[in-house]
């Protein structure tokens, strides 16, 4: 049995919402997005800074959630949701796949401190609108690809759980302007699917 090390609005949702969409059985260990339950001895065992997602799997245990990913579709679905190596597919699955971490998740965690995490006294504005730009630019390459397609690759991937969610991220921000109609569209996809509900009301 699959366990997920979980704790509420962190990238622990992508797993939760993989594992739904495959139907796999897990156990989840739900934790408090604190300093007491995050980086306690116990957890830090798990994972040296106290991070989350953290997945066992019997004499496995793996953090990263990009990494998650991709052993739980090679170890317990074959390869599946992701194209053949040989597709033509694969190098943009590569590509939007790694995009996530690459260009749009570095200023949604910027945006989030500047505007959640830091206390208003600590906050820069001149911080914030940059990370604002930089994720608009970020965001604008995922909505020209999208037109025309309902998922990144055309079908539903792996790629989608990575970038999809970062996408879902940016959007409830404030940061997925409304004349990014495709990707407008696709985030609302994702929050229609009933996999990705069953995940995000764990938030």
């Amino acid at each position: 049995m699959l366990k997920l090390h979980f704790a509420p609005n962190s990238r622990a949702g992508r797993i939760v919402w993989l594992l739904e969409e495959l139907g796999l059985p897990y156990d989840i260990n739900k934790m408090a997005f604190s300093q007491e339950d995050l980086k306690s001895d116990e957890h830090r065992a798990r994972h040296p800074l106290g991070r989350v997602p953290v997945l066992d799997d019997g004499d496995v245990q793996i953090y990263e959630s990009g990494a998650i990913v991709e052993y739980v579709l090679e170890r317990h679905k074959n390869g599946g949701l992701k194209p053949s190596v040989d597709s033509q597919q694969y190098p943009e699955y590569l590509q939007w796949f790694h995009y996530c971490e690459g260009m749009v998740m570095p200023p949604v965690n910027t945006v989030v401190v500047q505007t959640v995490l830091l206390p208003p006294d600590r906050r820069d504005e001149t911080v914030l609108g940059q990370a604002k730009r930089l994720l608009s630019k970020a965001l604008e390459p995922v909505n020209q690809a999208l037109e025309g397609r309902d998922y990144l690759i055309g079908d539903f991937s792996g790629a989608d759980i990575m970038l999809g969610h970062a996408c879902f991220m940016s959007n409830r921000i404030g940061c997925v302007s409304d004349d990014m109609e495709h990707l407008k569209a696709y985030v609302g996809r994702i929050e229609a699917r009933a996999a990705f509900q069953t995940a995000i009301t764990m938030q």
